[in-house]
């Protein structure tokens, strides 16, 4: 049987592939440490399977990592609301800070604002980030400490 000869073209170009490859992941979690717990579990030899014990203390140490991520989080989120909490009581004092030459300014407070994940205190028609604040003074207990200051005074005399 003869062969006929093969005709066409090749082309030279790659084609381009749609297919992306993810990531590799950055942290352990949960996921990947039960991921290899399954692979360990497929993959151990029938004659000499997984210590139980070692099978329990791996679950009790993504128990662990799974309770510790939680209060991690929980923490995270009481100091967000401790921060918010904090510069919404500005409101109404005199606070200051250092501006961007390192005066020292002071001013009222008049608004908050929780856009970013640092609230920002408005000063003077500025926006100035809770953290910048250096201190601040109760107008209340100012007045009250001097009227105090002149009652002792006059009483003294």
């Amino acid at each position: 049987m003869a062969l006929t000869g093969i005709t066409g073209t090749v082309s030279t170009s790659v084609p381009a592939t749609t297919a992306t490859t993810a990531a590799p992941k950055q942290t352990m979690d949960s996921d990947m440490f039960m991921d290899l717990l399954i692979k360990q579990l497929q993959n151990q030899d029938p004659s000499s399977p997984m210590d139980t014990n070692a099978m329990i203390t791996q679950t009790t140490q993504l128990a662990q990592m799974q309770q510790i991520t939680a209060n991690t989080t929980t923490g995270n989120e009481n100091f967000s609301l401790q921060m918010r909490i904090s510069a919404a009581n500005l409101v109404g004092k005199q606070v200051s800070y250092d501006d961007a030459s390192g005066n020292s300014v002071t001013g009222t407070a008049t608004a908050v604002s929780f856009a970013n994940s640092v609230p920002t205190v408005t000063v003077g028609g500025k926006s100035i980030a809770l953290d910048s604040i250096s201190g601040v003074i109760d107008q209340t207990s100012a007045t009250s400490a001097a009227a105090i200051a002149a009652a002792a005074a006059a009483s003294a005399v």
